[in-house]
């Protein structure tokens, strides 16, 4: 069985040298240097792909383009500065094997982050305390009754998988990725994003977080929860004033 975990990637950056894992430039329709692509990387502007939409879709280019053109048995898609790790410690060296992959493998065939929670709000506030709420509720829209009724339940939670992480073998990512897509292209058809600062263009990939949870309740499905390491550092009372600052503002308020 073969095994692919593809690293999103939108600059140079140190890769892991095991052949589980493939970098992937995403966005490289758009890119400045084209040709420039580095020795061992895919770009994800070959074969059947969105990568021009990588500004609005974010790393989910990445998966369109594996879940399209990838042949492996088992699909995985991290970032290169966020990899699952057993040990979660930092480094290359500590991220998920191959041979680890294999363990988990024969447990489940969903492997996705552990869950971030928010104790405090649940999926659904934080989202539009953080973002334009139109898209969300619109996604809504775009599902049939079955859907509907696990997205409200997942968006009343305190819990969710983000960073559209995740491991599938390909008879799931084929059902995970043939339900999702045709939302998001029909979502980007619904609103519009004229008005959106840059970051709050990336709304389709923010989306995309969301929808995996629904999607994973809706079909009962059954995983195993892996941690994961940021490579950098993160300033977290940076991160804590903005979450307040959206709180006692309201957010992006309506739209």
């Amino acid at each position: 069985m073969k095994a692919k975990i593809y690293i999103a990637s939108h600059k140079l950056y140190q890769m892991p040298k095991d052949p589980l894992y493939q970098p992937i430039w995403v966005g490289h329709a758009k890119s400045n240097n084209p040709l420039d692509l580095p020795a061992g990387w895919i770009a994800d502007d070959s074969g059947d792909n969105i990568s021009a939409k990588n500004s609005s879709f974010n790393e989910l280019t990445a998966l369109y383009w594996a879940w399209k053109n990838s042949d492996a048995d088992v699909i995985g898609l991290v970032h290169y500065r966020r990899y699952f790790s057993l040990n979660h410690k930092k480094g290359l060296a500590n991220i998920l094997t191959d041979d680890q992959l294999g363990n988990l493998l024969e447990t489940s065939r969903i492997i996705l982050p552990k869950k971030r929670r928010y104790y405090i709000e649940s999926n659904y506030s934080h989202y539009v305390h953080a973002h334009h709420k139109e898209p969300l509720d619109k996604a809504r829209e775009l599902m049939d009754a079955h859907y509907q009724e696990s997205f409200d339940k997942v968006l009343k939670k305190t819990d969710q998988h983000l960073f559209n992480m995740l491991i599938m073998s390909r008879s799931e990512l084929d059902q995970y990725a043939s339900w999702m897509f045709p939302i998001l292209f029909s979502l980007e058809k619904e609103i519009d994003t004229s008005g959106y600062d840059p970051y709050e263009k990336r709304v389709f990939g923010f989306i995309g977080e969301r929808l995996l949870d629904v999607f994973l309740d809706a079909n009962n499905k059954q995983y195993i929860e892996v941690p994961f390491v940021f490579e950098e550092k993160q300033n977290w009372i940076n991160k804590g004033g903005r979450f307040l600052m959206r709180k006692l503002t309201g957010g992006k308020n309506g739209k």
